[in-house]
């Protein structure tokens, strides 16, 4: 039976028909009305209604950027939209006469990366969605682990530098702030203001302010102060990992997120920096560290399949 995943991020809505095996067999893609919750919603029905047509959907699940409550019903906060205390369950379900569940949108990737994609066969996964921000899901003995709230899983945001950078949740220091792609850019226009001899590539190619591109392309021509910029998200991201593994114990993280697509330059450096400083090292077994498999189309997939199962 064929279900439909959408995934509503901040700037765009993608949403797709897949099958019980993960295949998506029609994708669209709509830009985001994020300051106006009813034309979201409208939006996204009207993206269910075209994919629907000739088709026979058992239901629909919504992967949205923010908090879920545990009922997968109500988006309480949602960071990048006008959501607050919004009942998208219900907005959605009462206009395109389907049963709909709605998940938290890193939880939905995870949950597709564990059952279609760098985390099938594992027992015990954790994803880290590496973004903008970052995001993660847990996945545990075959279940998505929520929360008693449906809120658990918000990795970006614990605190690794009491009293450091502010951080758009309010609070300081959290590790989106240190090992994202924002933290990446941050990192390096501070080493090429500091020391512009390092950067001759990096501000070459940027010719005026620096981003995430012009790092990545820098450092591949082996620009001092871009690579010294992904050698420091590796850092944070392998301690981050290392805490991580001292209280939840996993046997694989799945590193995903559009940073990802640059992991040539960094994911041997976190394999090596997390085996150093994980708590117990040489008595215990480590962790594998694998790379997300699903691409851009993981949210829609995970939350068409957590509907499916709901």
């Amino acid at each position: 039976m064929l279900t439909i995943g959408v995934d509503i991020g901040g700037t765009k809505i993608a949403a797709g028909v897949v099958d019980e095996n993960g295949r998506v067999h029609e994708h669209m893609l709509r830009p985001t009305p994020a300051d106006d919750v009813d034309r979201v919603a409208d939006t996204i029905a009207d993206m269910v209604h075209e994919l629907r047509r000739g088709r026979e959907i058992e239901a629909v699940g919504l992967g949205a950027a923010g908090f879920v409550d545990e009922t997968r019903s109500v988006v309480r906060f949602a960071p990048n939209l006008a959501w607050r205390e919004e009942p998208l369950q219900k907005r959605v379900a009462d206009v395109v006469g389907l049963p709909v569940v709605v998940e938290n949108d890193a939880n939905a990737t995870a949950w597709a990366e564990a059952r279609f994609g760098a985390g099938r066969g594992q027992s015990h996964m954790v994803c880290v969605t590496v973004g903008t921000g970052i995001g993660g899901g847990l996945v545990f003995d075959g279940a998505l682990y929520r929360g008693r709230w449906g809120m658990g899983a918000e990795l970006g945001h614990m605190q690794v530098v009491p009293g450091g950078r502010l951080c758009g949740c309010g609070n300081l220091g959290c590790w989106e702030q240190y090992a994202s792609g924002n933290a990446l850019v941050v990192e390096a226009r501070e080493i090429a203001a500091a020391d512009p001899d390092r950067a001759r590539v990096l501000l070459g190619l940027a010719g005026g302010t620096i981003e995430g591109e012009e790092i990545t392309e820098a450092a591949r021509q082996g620009d001092e102060a871009a690579l010294a910029a992904f050698e420091s998200l590796a850092g944070w991201l392998a301690q981050g990992m290392a805490d991580l593994s001292a209280v939840l114990d996993p046997g694989c993280y799945v590193i995903g997120g559009g940073v990802s697509r640059a992991a040539d330059l960094f994911v041997d450096r976190v394999r090596e920096v997390y085996v150093s400083v994980l708590t117990g090292r040489g008595h215990r077994p480590t962790a594998e560290i694998r790379l997300a498999e699903l691409g851009a189309e993981a949210g829609l997939v995970g939350a068409a399949d957590l509907a499916r199962k709901r």
